[in-house]
């Protein structure tokens, strides 16, 4: 019990408030087109194929990033629309948002695996770098951290001996 009255819901459509909403709420992101709620079962099965490892290996580290992002607001999109479809009772669409949100779990765990890739290429070549000479991992800013230990000489051609066994073919 409450001190206070319940308030009584406007059920006069004439009598309710408009509420100006901007076009360019940033919560329409939540939604995929035209503003509603959810799509049929044939706009959800509309999608491509995850990109795969090989293909996301050529891309920049700002494509494999914007591509990350891409896919949180999928998947974000894909649990607003399960949620109103659990709230609406809506019975359909649960299949084809699941293989929606498999494909953009796919695409996540391969941006990991390429991200995982460079990685480990960078430490390797960051070991390389430690034991190399030529290199200076502890250069200053703006100063050149290869110094490369041959001369600035223009090289020599030197003759070869060529094998018998070479030159006869």
């Amino acid at each position: 019990m409450s001190r206070y009255p319940l308030p009584q819901p406007v059920t006069d459509p004439t009598k309710r408030s408009k509420v100006a909403v901007d076009d360019n709420h940033g919560l329409w992101g939540f939604f995929r087109s035209e503003k509603k709620a959810l799509n049929t079962p044939e706009e959800d099965n509309a999608f491509g194929r995850p990109w795969v490892v090989e293909e996301l290996r050529h891309k920049s580290w700002e494509d494999l990033h914007l591509l990350w992002w891409v896919c949180c607001k999928e998947r974000n999109i894909l649990a607003t629309q399960a949620y109103e479809r659990a709230r609406l009772k809506a019975g359909y669409g649960d299949a084809e948002s699941q293989e929606r949100a498999r494909a953009v779990r796919q695409t996540q765990k391969a941006i990991k695996h390429a991200l995982t890739e460079r990685y480990y290429a960078f430490e390797e070549a960051r070991r390389v770098a430690t034991t190399d000479p030529e290199v200076d991992l502890e250069a200053a800013p703006g100063t050149q951290a290869y110094r490369p230990s041959y001369s600035d000489e223009p090289l020599q051609e030197q003759e070869y001996p060529v094998k018998a066994s070479v030159a006869s073919s």
